[in-house]
């Protein structure tokens, strides 16, 4: 056995041309990984071969293009963005800096309008944004418009769609977290520091402001607004406004009392929240129900000196009577509430 190990089994020409093989192989794997280190230090663009890049795109220092992406001829796309294999980028498109486009992802679409993202945006696995509404009044060949600001993850599987005319445009601002199955219809106006938890779906129109978090399988009903720091249960359906710092749940959604897990975490003091909590009692917890209607209650409160301290709660105040204006759909109701 040991006479067969020591015996080579090449012969003497095929040993040597395999040696040949193997030192080009290793040379050409050095080559390579030097040329991997001086992209990263030239920020030198990279294109897969396979990749569909029209030549009047216009492409940034240190931008990565896997395998089979395409990018039509309109399209800008910012400095260090990564465009994961079979991502796409379509019509007026602008992607600002440092932006992620997971695999299967498609951006914008070749309508008249545009669509922008701002800069750190991640685009997840199959998502569709920028494409356009599902709002049958469209009309063929209007201009339409979405902008997405900074620092927004946007997971797998959802959509955000264009605005569904030209005067008018759908909005996500800042530093929002999108999770996966969510949609953003045609005109949403999408504030800053939002969590949208899975399947998550917004109507057309709908205006969320700041530090609102949803559950999973929240449906908000077209032209309703979600006001900041407050709080959708899960599978709730919206049909009518949430307040500012409330907190809603059910079909149809009702007003369960303020969000005070919430409220905590984003910085309110233990006696401004009571002061919200004193507020909201007297609005819609009054001890004596005949005691007038939402108006009536509302300014109860604007008097109360030690209540109106707060800018908290003028703002809710604010935040109630706005939603009772015209060609607003009125609050969610709450669960004992008998008044008008």
């Amino acid at each position: 056995m040991f006479s067969l190990i020591s015996k080579p089994f090449l012969s003497s020409p095929l040993r040597t041309l395999v040696l040949q093989r193997l030192s080009r192989t290793l040379t050409h794997v050095s080559d390579e990984n030097e040329s991997d280190v001086s992209l990263g230090t030239t920020n030198s663009t990279f294109t897969h071969h396979s990749a569909i890049v029209h030549p009047a795109a216009i492409i940034g220092q240190g931008v990565s293009i896997g395998p089979f992406c395409t990018i039509g001829p309109s399209a800008k796309i910012g400095d260090a963005c990564k465009l994961y294999p079979g991502s796409h980028i379509f019509g007026d498109t602008e992607l600002g800096e440092s932006c992620i486009v997971m695999t299967g992802a498609i951006v914008g679409e070749d309508l008249p309008g545009r669509t922008v993202i701002g800069c750190n945006n991640i685009i997840g696995h199959h998502s569709v944004v920028g494409v356009k509404c599902q709002d049958m009044k469209y009309k063929p060949g209007d201009e339409c418009y979405l902008d997405v600001g900074d620092n927004n993850e946007i997971r797998e599987y959802t959509s955000i769609h264009r605005s569904s005319k030209s005067s008018d445009r759908t909005v996500i601002g800042h530093s929002n977290l999108i999770m996966g199955s969510c949609h953003v219809a045609h005109d949403c106006k999408v504030g800053n520091n939002n969590i949208f938890a899975n399947s998550t779906l917004l109507g057309g129109h709908v205006v969320v402001e700041n530090y609102t978090h949803t559950a999973g399988a929240v449906v908000v009903h077209q032209f309703c607004h979600v006001g900041s720091f407050s709080f959708l249960g899960g599978g709730s359906v919206v049909s009518q406004d949430v307040p500012k710092y409330m907190m809603v749940t059910g079909d149809r959604a009702e007003l369960r009392g303020l969000n005070f897990e919430g409220l905590r975490r984003c910085g309110f003091s233990a006696e401004e929240i009571k002061s919200m909590r004193g507020a909201y009692r007297k609005i819609f917890m009054p001890k004596n129900v005949t005691s007038g209607g939402i108006e009536d209650r509302l300014t109860e409160v604007v008097q109360n000196e030690e209540l109106v301290k707060f800018p908290s709660v003028c703002s809710m105040v604010q935040s109630i009577r706005e939603s009772f204006q015209e060609n607003r759909r009125g609050i969610c109701k709450f669960r004992h509430w008998s008044g008008s």
